[in-house]
């Protein structure tokens, strides 16, 4: 597998539907088992504590970054293989996507939906190639989806906009998925054909 790094987003609570953990752990353990590092925001609670905590109980490396003032509100991990404390949310973003080959959206809250929009919009102004997944758990994301599909039939997307991401079901799907991109010489430095 070409993929060696993945960003995770995903919801600091643990939501109300036992799927969406159930989805978390067997995310980490997938990503563990596959050699796959985890570069995510650096939490210990809620989704992502239980993909961070999964991923190490598979034997896998946990890249944590979180901008100090979240410190407390998100109990910083201090178990992970990595953890970087920023000065902000900006560098907190900028430094997950530096380290990481391909995007995952778990569910998850304001938070999460502001990290995909934001790395969807990178896409679209061509600032990076790199693969996105939505992985709708449980139909978490029909909302998220029904905006997108709404802001192409106002006019105010392209119908290319549903090309910014691919949407699987569940992880095993997603798994299926991250194996069958094709090698890139340097994942981490492609630059958007779309």
């Amino acid at each position: 597998m070409q993929i060696s790094s993945v960003a995770v987003f995903c919801g600091s609570r643990f939501g109300s539907r036992p799927e969406y953990a159930a989805q978390s752990r067997a995310l980490g353990t997938a990503l563990g088992q596959a050699g796959i590092r985890l570069v995510y925001g650096g939490g210990h609670v809620g989704l992502m504590g239980t993909v961070a905590d999964a991923v190490l109980a598979a034997g896998g490396a946990v890249t944590g970054i979180i901008p100090a003032f979240l410190h407390s509100r998100e109990i910083m991990h201090e178990g992970v293989t990595d953890l970087t404390v920023t000065d902000s949310m900006h560098d907190r973003k900028a430094r997950m996507f530096a380290q990481s080959d391909a995007f995952v959206v778990m569910p998850g809250g304001l938070g999460t939906f502001d990290e995909t929009i934001e790395i969807m919009t990178w896409r679209q102004l061509r600032q990076h190639d790199k693969p996105i997944y939505i992985v709708n758990v449980a139909g978490w994301a029909d909302p998220l989806l029904a905006m997108v599909d709404a802001c192409i039939a106002d006019g105010f997307a392209s119908p290319s906009a549903r090309n910014l991401f691919a949407v699987v079901p569940d992880v095993a799907t997603l798994m299926t998925a991250l194996a069958a991109l094709p090698v890139q010489a340097d994942a981490r430095d492609r630059v958007s054909t779309l």
